[in-house]
């Protein structure tokens, strides 16, 4: 019986499929090992994120060490700006790589492609590959940097952090991670992992130098300075030298609440004062006060001195170093201001005030106001209305708030606006109308008077913030005032100290007006119709009829009386005698004269003296003009060319 085939068939097919998979298996087996090990190492790469916050000054080169970096480790750096207006740059170094030599020859060649007339950011991608192994400016979210890179040796490495061409500063967040992709977000979950170590040695943050004079006396035998912030660890060096008079200063560290942390020379017998002071935590609000004499307000020792302040530079005790880094002493701050007045709305001469419509500007630089344009895609931040209180909020709550100081009751403010750029310079507008004091009226010439008008702003904080400074060119006077009865012949501008408003001395910005009035009112109101009572009275001389020529001269004295009362009404109730109250008296004693005269005439008449009533008055017709004349020279001699 013959053997069937097909089973042999199944059997080999099964055969060979057993085989096939025992083969698989053994592979798998042999690979897994290798599988596992690659997969943990990768897990390993993945979880390693350093964030390192820190303050980037103008003009530092922050430089951290990368130690240790394997060949073929993904690098990924995010470098993005916290406050003020940081544009931040990053690049890496072989850590051979001298720091200063490379960028003082970078710099060197970007100078040269300026001077050259070349485009030094056309040029910088070319210019930057020559110097750095990569580098970022604007390569994560607005103006943040950010790059990733591929390690080709191992070894340790260098990473660059500065501003590259603008000055920009503020606080940054720097992420650092290996194999890990999410940094490039700038959103990488943080491990603890430390990549990265501050190189102290090839940066330059943080070290500053700040050369202040100042002169101790009788009204000011200390002198307050107030300091910037300072970091953790950050070491304070002050040196007072005295450059003239028998100065031997004192010098006081004192802390945000005046408590004095450091003193040199308290006994007053060294001919300097020197300290320095390190600080543990963040500070702000600290105060140096350089006295005369062995305690504040001793002033047996006076003259000018030179103060040398520097950050981390011990170099100042020396007292000849070259002044670098930003300012450690806050100096006042210069707040240009101008006043372009608009309207006088009226001059009230017997309340002695006048109404003003007047756009005042200032113009200052505050570091807190700084943002980077790309926070919210502008240039210049706007504050109007209501949203002026963000301004004051965004200033940190100080800005050169002022007063007017001859101001009465309120200021009725049309528009008040704010404008910051990205590097903070500030300008403020304010349009208002007021009505102002103006206690320097003299009318002793009126109406021949020349007055002067004021605008006194002052400002509300010491003089240690912030001074005025005039605004070339912003201050002007209106063509049309819409003030009829004056016309200015003059202004000018003044700043000055004062201590009328604050119990400091603080800053005051002037504009002087001088105005004159426009006479042709007053002599064709005034002085036209008193000369022609006068010529009615001397007519009267002609007439023979002196009970006539009393009706005549009776009326012209009420008609006196009415101007009198008139004029009156336009001035005050002075303490002083005017030129209009000295000829209206001449004018009354020179009616009532020739009424009481016309009446002594009429009565030598009547008891039969006719005769020399009429000699006399022949004599009096040319007497009186020739004595009210000579009365009124007098009168204008006295008040506009006596010599007092």
């Amino acid at each position: 019986m013959e053997t069937p085939k097909l089973p042999l068939r199944r059997w080999s097919i099964i055969t060979i499929s057993r085989n096939l998979l025992l083969l698989l298996a053994s592979a798998v087996m042999l690979l897994a090992p290798t599988l596992v090990s690659a997969q943990e190492e990768e897990e390993e790469k993945l979880v390693e994120v350093q964030e390192i916050l820190g303050r980037l000054r103008l003009n530092d080169q922050i430089y951290y060490s990368l130690p240790d970096l394997q060949t073929g480790d993904e690098l990924y750096i995010y470098a993005g700006g916290m406050s003020g207006n940081l544009d931040p740059f990053i690049a890496l170094l072989e850590s051979e790589d001298d720091p200063a030599e490379v960028m003082t020859a970078f710099y060197a060649d970007l100078t040269e492609l300026v001077n050259e007339g070349r485009d030094p950011l056309a040029s910088l991608p070319t210019l930057a590959r020559h110097y750095f192994l990569v580098w970022n400016d604007d390569g994560g979210q607005g103006y943040d940097a950010a790059f990733s890179y591929t390690i080709p040796r191992d070894g340790d490495y260098r990473l660059l952090l500065n501003s590259l061409i603008k000055e920009t500063f503020g606080d940054y967040r720097l992420l650092i991670g290996i194999n890990q992709p999410d940094v490039l977000s700038g959103q990488a979950a943080i491990t603890g992992d430390t990549l990265a170590f501050y190189d102290v040695e090839a940066s330059q943050s943080g070290k500053a130098a700040q050369e202040v004079t100042g002169t101790l006396d009788v009204e000011h035998p200390a002198i307050d300075y107030r300091l910037q912030g300072f970091d953790a660890g950050d070491t304070l060096y002050v040196n007072v030298a005295p450059t003239s008079g028998n100065l031997r200063p004192v010098l006081f560290l004192k802390d945000f609440g005046g408590k004095a942390v450091r003193t040199s020379n308290l006994s007053a017998q060294a001919a300097n004062a020197s300290l320095s002071y390190t600080f543990e935590n963040q500070a702000s609000n600290y105060h140096l006060v350089v006295s005369a004499g062995c305690c504040e307000g001793d002033i047996s020792t006076m003259g000018n001195y030179k103060m040398v302040v520097g950050l981390n530079n011990p170099e100042v005790f020396s007292g000849e170093v070259e002044p670098s880094g930003e300012p450690i002493v806050r100096l006042p701050t210069e707040v240009e201001i101008g006043i372009k007045l608009q309207q006088i709305t009226g001059v009230n001469q017997k309340a002695e005030n006048f109404g003003a419509v007047a756009s005042l500007a200032m113009r200052w630089v505050d570091p807190n106001l700084a943002f980077r344009p790309d926070s919210c895609n502008c240039q210049f931040k706007t504050y109007t209305g209501d949203s002026f209180k963000d301004f004051v909020r965004d200033a940190q709550g100080r800005w050169p708030e002022f007063t007017i100081y001859n101001q009465q009751g309120n200021r009725w403010s049309q528009n008040k606006d704010a404008v910051s750029n990205a590097e903070g310079q500030v300008q403020y507008l304010e349009r208002f109308s007021i009505t102002l004091q103006a206690p320097d009226f003299d009318f002793r010439h009126f109406p021949f008077d020349t007055q002067q008008f004021y605008i006194r702003v002052d400002q509300l904080f010491p003089e240690e913030h912030y001074v005025f400074k005039d605004w070339p060119g912003y201050t002007e006077i209106g063509d049309q005032l819409g003030e009829e009865e004056w016309f200015i012949t003059d202004w000018d501008t003044e700043i000055t100290t004062e201590s009328v408003s604050t119990e400091s001395d603080t800053s005051r910005y002037s504009l002087w007006i001088e105005v004159r009035r426009h006479i042709d009112y007053y002599i064709f109101r005034f002085f036209i119709p008193i000369f022609l009572i006068l010529v009615v009275g001397w007519v009267t001389f002609f007439l023979k009829d002196y009970g006539k020529r009393v009706d005549v001269t009776g009326a012209n004295l009420l008609a006196f009386i009415a101007y009198n009362f008139t004029i009156a009404d336009d001035l005050p109730r002075l303490g002083y005698m005017t030129f209009m109250d000295a000829i209206l008296i001449a004018t009354f004693v020179v009616s009532v004269f020739i009424l009481v005269y016309n009446v002594f005439l009429k009565r030598m008449e009547v008891v039969g003296r006719g005769e020399l009533a009429h000699r006399v008055d022949a004599v009096m017709i040319w007497a009186y003009p020739i004595f009210y004349f000579a009365a009124t020279a007098v009168v204008i001699w006295y008040f506009f060319f006596r010599v007092v």
